[in-house]
């Protein structure tokens, strides 16, 4: 019986991508990649030093989008009170997000909640080596599960990080954006081939520390690089265009007027929801929530002025109303400018059914679970 004409296009699928595969094939990379880790990549920091998959994976997720050097102590006062996946577990989410309140990208602590729960339900509590498994669960790409598999277990898998698109992207002179998909796939497909068959461990953490601290964004230290005599852009001289940048799009601006109410010591915060910006903290209420803006736009203040005085006598009788200096705080997608108005009350009313309110004392503001420019504006006003 023939095959049919989709399971020969099929077919024919497959055997191109393993020759594309089977050209990328270059195991002096690995090998010059290992070399260099072990004689002058980093062995210090604090996730090296086991290979529990619960502080790998809790590392992992830490620096997705984050530099080493901000998640060190966010790391280990996570550990402090979490020691296991056990404790993650276990503990209300208030805590969690408390715990990872400045650290940004806040869908990450709401995961990584969730990641734990599954673990201790699904497994007990240890973390599946099969790559496959680990990407089922809640926060956990392709290149995470590949890397925390590698550092915990010795697997033999293929990362994908910003740091390891520009190393490839640079001594292979990989046209094209990285994050478009075609490139990426093709990535991911030169990342296979050029996996070592030992030493997984150093060559994983090697791509990490060349991206970190050799092929850097800006100014990569090429005198140094032990790569520099095949590095194809070093060759064309293209190290500052390679990878090549994400095209532009014009920045969106949004603008809040956020409500400050502070008596006898204690502040009024809001539980934001659990999807969104700053999903799952605390926060100042908001009139007409993150509005966008026109670049020339000014936000109409007269109406909100009224709704705000009308919020504020919900709590009390206002005695003042004033606005502070604006702030802006810029995103991933969009930078916002925030307006905060600060009211005084005579008098605090008793709240009745405002359950999403709550008043706390300024002196926990610090270690309270507040979006890092919300909190650094109320410590000012302390």
């Amino acid at each position: 019986m023939k095959p049919s004409i989709d399971s020969a296009a099929k077919l024919a699928a497959q055997e191109a991508i393993a020759a594309l595969q089977s050209s990328y094939l270059d195991p002096e990379f690995s090998a010059a990649v290992i070399k260099w880790q072990k004689q002058h990549g980093r062995h210090s920091l604090p996730w090296q030093q086991t290979q529990d998959a619960y502080r790998v994976w809790l590392s992992e997720i830490m620096l997705q989008q984050t530099q080493v050097t901000a998640v060190i102590p966010y790391y280990q006062r996570f550990l402090q009170s979490f020691p296991d996946v056990f404790a993650l577990a276990a503990a209300p989410s208030e805590e969690v997000m408390a715990h990872w309140a400045g650290l940004g990208y806040y869908t990450r602590a709401r995961n990584l909640h969730q990641c734990a729960k599954q673990v201790v339900e699904k497994y007990q509590g240890k973390f599946p080596a099969d790559t496959t498994l680990l990407q089922q669960l809640p926060g956990i790409g392709r290149s995470t599960a590949a890397a925390v598999s590698a550092f915990s277990y010795g697997t033999i898998a293929a990362i994908l990080d910003g740091n390891v698109k520009r190393v490839l992207a640079r001594v292979f002179a990989i046209d094209g954006y990285p994050g478009s998909k075609p490139i990426e796939d093709a990535m991911w497909l030169r990342a296979q081939a050029l996996l070592p068959q030992q030493d997984i461990e150093a060559y994983t953490q090697g791509l990490m520390d060349f991206g970190a601290t050799l092929c850097t964004r800006s100014s990569p230290s090429c005198e140094r690089c032990p790569l520099q005599a095949r590095c194809l852009a070093f060759a064309q001289q293209r190290t500052a265009e390679l990878p090549v940048r994400k095209p532009k799009k014009v920045q969106k601006h949004k603008q809040a007027l956020m409500l400050v109410l502070i008596h006898e010591g204690q502040v009024l915060l809001e539980q934001r929801p659990d999807s969104g910006i700053w999903g799952g903290l605390l926060s100042l209420p908001e009139i007409g929530g993150m509005r966008e803006l026109q670049a020339t736009e000014v936000l109409a203040m007269t109406d909100q002025l009224a709704q705000a005085h009308s919020f504020f006598e919900r709590f009390g009788e206002v005695t003042q109303m004033l606005t502070l200096p604006d702030f802006s705080h810029v995103f991933t997608h969009f930078k916002l400018q925030v307006t905060p108005l600060r009211a005084s009350i005579a008098t605090r009313h008793a709240m009745v059914a405002e359950a999403r309110y709550v008043w706390t004392d300024m002196a926990q503001i610090q270690s309270a679970a507040l979006p890092a420019p919300i909190k650094s504006l109320l410590l000012s006003l302390a």
